[in-house]
């Protein structure tokens, strides 16, 4: 059981089901878009955020991203961390269909996934170096990620490599690059990608 110093919102009661099976911390569901018309809901995030701090778990098809951004608008200016699942494709066991997209939720992700995106968040035992110089959005650009052709392509398969949702945009991207995931395994992904020897 990993213990958490301030509570993770989720989007419904079978991802709070799935976390609570290894994560001792207070696991709030927006039962989906409805936090959207439930004030004391918002106001919840809202204090929380600004208090002790808040983590943000959402599934990455669509419908999780615009969830996520509802939350962080609530939260603006408090303490968010937020914590991206990788796009794994597939059907959860409750469910007689896959989703829209194709792509499991946190309910559908094993603990080590998940746990491992806590890790890459920084939530615990984060890969970045202290002092480490940031990635620039000068140095996406001469990889390629940002204001080229395929662009966007090639930011997909590295998020892909960096087990990283597809969705995520370049400001996204560079942030968790920055407090997270780390310039080498940021740098190796692009040699990856580029098809050199991502240990070179």
């Amino acid at each position: 059981m990993i213990r958490l110093d301030r509570p993770v919102i989720v989007e419904g009661k079978y991802d709070r089901i799935t976390l609570s099976r290894f994560v001792d911390a207070p696991i709030i569901a927006t039962e989906g878009f409805h936090l959207l018309g439930d004030d004391g809901l918002r106001q919840t995030v809202k204090t929380l955020a600004h208090g002790g701090g808040i983590i943000i778990l959402t599934d990455s098809d669509a419908a999780g991203f615009r969830i996520r951004k509802a939350l962080g608008d609530m939260a603006a200016g408090g303490d968010v961390i937020h914590v991206y699942i990788p796009d794994v494709f597939g059907k959860e066991r409750r469910k007689a269909e896959p989703s829209r997209e194709g792509k499991l939720g946190v309910e559908g992700m094993s603990e080590a996934v998940i746990l491992e995106a806590f890790r890459r968040a920084g939530v615990f035992g984060a890969d970045r170096e202290p002092g480490e110089a940031p990635v620039t959005t000068a140095e996406l650009y001469r990889d390629g990620l940002t204001g080229k052709a395929d662009s966007a392509g090639k930011r997909r398969r590295v998020l892909a490599r960096l087990g990283l949702p597809a969705r995520l945009s370049v400001r996204q991207l560079l942030a968790l690059v920055n407090t997270s995931v780390g310039r080498a395994q940021y740098e190796s992904a692009v040699r990856a990608e580029k098809g050199e020897n991502p240990d070179d």
